[in-house]
């Protein structure tokens, strides 16, 4: 993914007064949100999430057109089939802006496909095939292991669906891993060459008749010890509403110091393509605004380890999506 700007200064003026406006002291709110707080319907496992992740890392670096990216893709389909019964591999060819041909792999997983009212949850599982960000430039063209930018996504991901398979919503889901999201020109002014599968997906849908959701929402970066996720920009502009009821929903759940109320910039990210398609997506995505880079300080370099995941991180994130998902009407 790639930053694209800074917040909008009215956004910040409508947090702000919205912030300004509350006389409560802060004993008297933390109070009454632990009063609110809701009784989730179903447990999220933050140690269940994290060894998706774990596990994921164990077969090194996810780059396209390496072993480690073909026996994660083996991994990832058999523990998709083993929650859901219509799961579909979607394989393709993809160029990158480079001229690499990207042996791709999507994954989709429709939890309760006869139920109409619809929600995509996605996430990205391949891995950046340079630490281009790294302070050690000698290390610049190594690979990015993808602890966070990539696998926590997955893992909180496969975490709902293992809750899916045992507990029904009142809603489907479908969940797509998508291939290909990181093998973008961060230098170049092309925004195309990033989100390569998800935008395939978007344009041939992996199966003929399939109907898409009626709104989506994109893990990414979300498991990070020091988490802040930050309204993104593209997301406010698509489904203000969805984006609104998730921070106040993670706020109520005692998760307000990760999910902050306050904008973050422009990212391309896969959210972006589903936007395009005509779904109405938002991206949980970590930022940062005391970084050079907008986002943690392992983005895209070696240091993208389990070291720095955190199951307290997973959690927030997990609770947040599982009470919003089973909570649906």
């Amino acid at each position: 993914m790639k930053l694209q700007g800074a917040i909008t200064m009215i956004a910040s003026i409508i947090i702000s007064l919205t912030g300004c406006s509350n006389t409560k002291s802060s004993s008297t709110t933390d109070a009454a949100a632990e009063q609110s707080k809701p009784e989730p319907r179903v447990a999220f496992s933050a140690d269940s999430a994290y060894r998706f992740v774990e596990a994921q890392c164990e077969f090194g670096p996810r780059v396209p057109n390496t072993e480690a990216h073909r026996l994660c893709g083996d991994y990832l389909l058999a523990q998709l089939q083993g929650y859901c019964n219509a799961v579909t591999e979607q394989r393709v060819d993809l160029r990158a802006y480079d001229g690499t041909l990207l042996k791709a792999r999507n994954f989709v997983a429709e939890f309760y496909p006869d139920k109409p009212k619809r929600i995509l949850l996605l996430a990205h599982w391949d891995c950046r095939p340079w630490a281009d960000s790294d302070a050690d430039e000698a290390k610049h063209h190594q690979p990015v292991m993808g602890a966070n930018d990539g696998a926590s996504g997955v893992g909180v991901a496969l975490e709902i669906a293992r809750l899916l398979a045992a507990n029904e919503p009142n809603v489907g889901v479908d969940i797509l891993l998508t291939d290909a999201e990181d093998w973008g020109d961060r230098e170049g002014d092309s925004e195309d060459s990033w989100a390569l599968g998800t935008r395939r997906w978007a344009a041939n849908p992996h199966r003929e008749g399939y109907v898409y959701p009626g709104s989506g929402i994109l893990l990414d970066m979300v498991g990070d010890a020091n988490a802040k996720f930050l309204k993104e920009y593209f997301s406010y502009q698509s489904d203000a509403k969805t984006l609104a009821t998730l921070w106040a929903l993670a706020a109520q759940l005692g998760h307000a110091d990760r999910f902050v109320n306050d904008f973050g910039g422009a990212i391309t990210d896969d959210h972006v393509e589903i936007i395009a398609a005509g779904i109405p997506c938002i991206d949980i995505i970590d930022q940062r605004k005391d970084t050079p880079t907008g986002f943690c300080p392992q983005w895209h370099t070696t240091d993208d380890t389990m070291s720095h995941i955190s199951p307290a991180t997973l959690a927030a994130v997990g609770e947040t999506l599982s009470a919003y998902i089973f909570g649906m009407k």
